[in-house]
């Protein structure tokens, strides 16, 4: 389609204080949904889902215009970064589509 962006972001995360997967997938759900409620994108554990301390995180979003897709996307990498201090960005890619 004419003028559409689908935006990627995979995010590599460490979690150097969870101790079990149980630990590991509180810390995810709790970034999934404020992810998802603040900035509306789709958002998935897409790697590492049995290592107790790793996890790759997919996050993906489309609009009309390239520049906010970019921008949200980075907003959610800052947020992760910024927002949950228990889980560690090791590597982040994006793509835009």
């Amino acid at each position: 389609m004419k003028g559409m962006t689908v935006g990627i972001t995979v995010l590599e995360l460490y979690f150097p204080r969870c101790h079990s997967l149980k630990e590991k997938r509180q810390v995810l759900r709790s970034i999934k949904a404020k992810l998802k409620n603040k900035f509306n994108v789709a958002v998935a554990e897409v790697g590492e889902q049995d290592r107790w301390q790793s996890a790759v995180l997919g996050i993906s979003t489309l609009a009309n215009e390239h520049g906010f897709v970019n921008e949200v996307l980075d907003r959610c990498v800052g947020l992760i970064r910024s927002g949950f201090p228990q889980a560690e960005i090791v590597h982040h890619h994006m793509e835009l589509i």
